[in-house]
């Protein structure tokens, strides 16, 4: 390889111009990288002159991305996110096994079936620290697009990721055996369950999407955790579709009774197991997927069961 083919533009020559269009002025990159501005202006001059390009026109008052400088901003994000991937390869190769892992689980996903595998993931690597974000619908998919976790259960896959499919689930409609849904003594309707109260789990991460399991009905209760909603249903507070296998125990015991619907009493939802970068995923990573898809494989064969509550 010649020397005139290696890039001219640094690392830190790209961050500043990302910098600088997300935080929208030079004045404000320069405070998010602790740098002078003068740094930072210098840093993107030397970039458009290296390329011969200019990566800003002026309107008004304001510095915009021309666009020639958009492609710039694009490709130099792609570029950074892959240096960073690379850096965080060479680490874990270097220390073995992860010291920490980062995982995103969906609330829907059965609770104990998680918390056996990390049980077992412990004994195996003890050390290894385990964060857990519980999330919900669009945040599972957040924490993956934000570089946030290592691995990820979700109910969809985003765009530029691979996923297993691990389980489908089974969401039923259920209250308690004496809250007035279940007095009526007949087939329901929606408009019966417009009536009464709906729990709902708000959906986390920063963009938020219409919930698919949601009736209209004016006096929904809207919860942070599906543990709260399950609670407040068993209380006999409204209703709620939930997975099957999560609420198992307050079927058996009576203090949670599918609703009689006409239509739309059980729904269903596919979960998968993503890898947030299959290539530089670690033996930590990779032995904690292993051990989610094989629980799943025995509950689904019958081998075992979940019995916990989420």
């Amino acid at each position: 390889m010649n020397m005139s083919d290696f890039p001219h533009i640094t690392l830190e020559q790209w961050r500043s111009l990302i910098t600088v269009v997300d935080t929208g002025s030079y004045a404000n990159a320069a405070l998010a990288l602790n740098k002078s501005q003068s740094a930072v202006t210098y840093a993107v001059q030397k970039l458009e002159s290296l390329l011969d390009v200019k990566a800003f026109e002026v309107q008004g008052r304001k510095a915009v991305l021309t666009p020639t400088g958009q492609l710039l901003y694009r490709r130099a994000q792609h570029l950074l996110s892959e240096a960073t991937g690379i850096e965080r390869a060479a680490k874990k190769i270097s220390a073995g096994w992860e010291p920490e892992i980062r995982l995103a689980v969906d609330l829907v996903f059965p609770g104990c079936l998680l918390l056996d595998c990390l049980d077992q993931f412990g004994k195996k690597s003890p050390h290894t620290r385990i964060e857990l974000i519980e999330s919900v619908m669009g945040g599972t998919i957040e924490a993956l697009l934000t570089g946030q976790v290592d691995l990820a259960i979700a109910s969809s896959i985003p765009q530029g990721f691979l996923g297993h499919t691990l389980i489908q689930l089974r969401f039923i409609a259920v209250a308690h055996p004496a809250h007035p849904l279940h007095q009526l003594n007949r087939v329901l309707t929606i408009r019966d369950l417009e009536a009464e109260r709906h729990l709902v789990i708000r959906e986390s991460g920063s963009k938020r999407t219409t919930n698919t399991l949601m009736a209209q009905s004016p006096q929904r209760w809207t919860v942070g955790h599906s543990a709260t909603s399950i609670d407040a249903v068993s209380r006999g507070y409204g209703f709620a579709w939930f997975p099957e296998v999560n609420i198992r125990n307050q079927l058996a015991t009576g203090t949670l009774k599918p609703l009689p619907l006409k239509d739309g009493s059980e729904r269903y939802a596919t979960m998968y197991l993503i890898l947030a970068d299959p290539d530089i995923a670690g033996p930590g990573t990779q032995y904690l997927a292993q051990l989610i898809q094989e629980a799943v494989e025995n509950i689904c064969n019958g081998e075992t069961e979940c019995n916990g509550d989420p």
